[in-house]
């Protein structure tokens, strides 16, 4: 698929009682699809109810969405499941999470860079509220993985043709973006790495996923071993 080529694109976007943040995220997505869609694209949200005990539900259902419902307690079987209700045809595929973010131009440039998968690369919204030994230590890391290309469940772009033929995510306990981008590469598919095409997510400290950002941030707020040095996506 050409990046100059009209797609037929499918958003997917996991939740368990995301209430405080779901609501700013599907209004992004919202603005992202108006602009794909200007441009041509035709573009589907799909938001995946994950043991969800809140008003993530209702939020959802105010932005007229698709809305998918499991009691999975698994990201990597959310995404897939929001995957699933797509409709036929969906030629473009991209994920990111209930408290992120994304920018206007988010899916256009996803799909304009031509290649089969995209990941691309996070800011931490409210980041001066992190204690100041907690964005030194953020930051070190950064740093210290400056050669690492980082993979991110809330930034991530793929072909539905590509993911088919790499099965999909995988009912993991963590790291399901990871796998699949890594099974990807060594499938030797066309990659863009993004660094630049950043959404804004949560500094949280409590994660909703074992490993994730939000256990980094854990981590290196109270000075414990970082999650797995495999967690190509921390941070």
């Amino acid at each position: 698929m050409r990046g100059n080529d009209m797609a037929r694109m499918g958003v997917v976007v996991p939740a368990h009682n995301e209430e405080q943040h779901l609501p700013e995220c599907l209004r992004s997505l919202c603005r992202a699809a108006d602009h794909a869609r200007g441009l041509g694209h035709e573009v589907t949200l799909v938001v995946v109810l994950d043991s969800c005990r809140d008003r993530s539900a209702a939020i959802a259902a105010e932005h007229g969405v698709t809305v998918v419902s499991m009691a999975a307690a698994n990201v990597g079987m959310a995404r897939h499941a929001g995957v699933l209700a797509l409709p036929a045809g969906i030629d473009w595929l991209a994920f990111t999470d209930a408290d992120t973010c994304v920018p206007d131009t988010w899916l256009s440039h996803q799909h304009g860079f031509g290649t089969e998968a995209v990941c691309g690369g996070v800011h931490l919204n409210q980041w001066q509220r992190l204690s100041p030994d907690l964005r030194a230590r953020y930051l070190t890391h950064r740093r210290q993985n400056l050669k690492r290309q980082h993979i991110h469940g809330a930034n991530l772009g793929i072909s539905m043709a590509a993911y088919q033929r790499l099965g999909g995510f995988r009912p993991l306990r963590c790291h399901e973006d990871v796998d699949l981008i890594e099974r990807h590469l060594a499938a030797h598919g066309s990659m863009t790495w993004a660094p630049e095409l950043r959404v804004m997510t949560s500094a949280r400290c409590h994660a909703r996923a074992p490993e994730g950002l939000g256990a980094l941030l854990y981590a290196l707020e109270y000075a414990q071993p970082e999650p797995s040095p495999s967690a190509r996506d921390a941070g």
